[in-house]
């Protein structure tokens, strides 16, 4: 199991207001005070935008869309409040004699988890909020993987790659929100960024000096990232995924593209768009803002201490042993 970060969230800097004040015995006003600037991103040493430091995503707002909220985009402030109370309400209502792996006595972030916006779900197009269905073909692939992938209890290589601590596919482009640790740090320097997430602890290296992608048949499970510059917006097109990363059905023809504009001192917005033509009949985007913490991400021990695996595979053997002793006395 990670650690959880123990960050806090920074507050909103407020905008200062004109104060206009009327001297005694004069006839027209006279300002006391200059309207607060426009906020600027900073910069690193390099000049670029800087998005450094600790980061989270964490949040309610649904992927896609609720089917009770079909063709409203956006709550009014007072549907946005009962829904959130509706989802702290589930997340803390488990019971309290039956404590497990995601539970809610694990999962609770100590800086805080609403919604990102009013925005009924992160996904923005398509306007349904929906993904799209999938293609003829992404399905076929799905039954052939599961296929392949045989009884879960009987290799280690059939069990997940989130149980095998080699990834939750939260640290692979583009970057969901999940269950708990939705942190990740940004470091920066001249001719890279670096996106660090607490999830399984990967680190992504995206080079910022224009080089081409690997080559098409060098395949990676975090595919292959190249940032550039776009103004204040950094933006990474991400390709050469493998047929193992499987991003909701996804192949290795997976091309992300996703955008980094930080918006105000606290704030990344964060966007990205998914194609794969050879699992979805169109592309389709998301918005998922990013909030800054107060505590840096800790280290996500899982391989270290995944006892897990082990101790699944165990029990399936033992119950193998029983149903096997049970019917030979059942034949006698």
């Amino acid at each position: 199991m990670g650690h959880r970060s123990l960050g806090v969230p920074a507050a909103v800097i407020a905008m200062a207001s004109v104060a206009v004040l009327h001297a005694a015995g004069q006839s027209s006003p006279k300002p006391t005070a200059k309207a607060a600037k426009p906020w600027t991103a900073p910069r690193t040493a390099d000049g670029q935008p800087d998005l450094t430091g600790y980061w989270t995503h964490a949040t309610y707002t649904p992927v896609e869309r609720p089917a009770e909220f079909a063709g409203k985009e956006f709550w009014t402030p007072e549907e946005a409040a009962a829904y959130e109370k509706q989802r702290v309400a589930q997340f803390l209502g488990q019971a309290a004699d039956n404590i497990h792996y995601d539970d809610a006595i694990w999962q609770t972030e100590p800086y805080g988890k609403g919604l990102s916006s009013l925005r009924t779900s992160l996904i923005t197009d398509p306007k349904d909020g929906r993904i799209p269905p999938q293609t003829p073909e992404a399905l076929k692939r799905a039954a052939e993987r599961a296929a392949r992938r045989g009884n879960p209890a009987d290799a280690i290589q059939n069990r997940t790659l989130a149980e095998r601590c080699i990834t939750w596919g939260v640290d692979v482009p583009p970057l969901m929100p999940v269950g708990y640790n939705s942190n990740l740090q940004i470091v920066q320097g001249a001719n890279y960024v670096v996106i660090i997430t607490e999830m399984i602890h990967s680190a992504r290296i995206i080079p910022l000096d224009g080089r081409a992608h690997l080559g098409k048949n060098i395949r990676q499970l975090t595919g292959d990232s190249r940032g550039r510059w776009e103004g204040n917006t950094l933006v990474v097109d991400t390709t050469n995924f493998t047929d193992k990363t499987a991003f909701r059905g996804s192949s290795e023809n997976l091309h992300v593209t996703e955008r980094f504009t930080r918006t105000d001192a606290n704030s990344i917005k964060y966007e990205f768009t998914v194609e794969d033509p050879t699992t979805w009949t169109r592309s389709w985007s998301a918005e998922i803002p990013m909030r800054q913490m107060g505590a840096p991400i800790y280290e996500y021990a899982c391989s270290e201490g995944n006892y897990g695996i082990a101790n699944i595979l165990r029990g399936a053997r033992v119950d193998e042993t029983k149903a096997a002793a049970a019917a030979r006395v059942a034949t006698k």
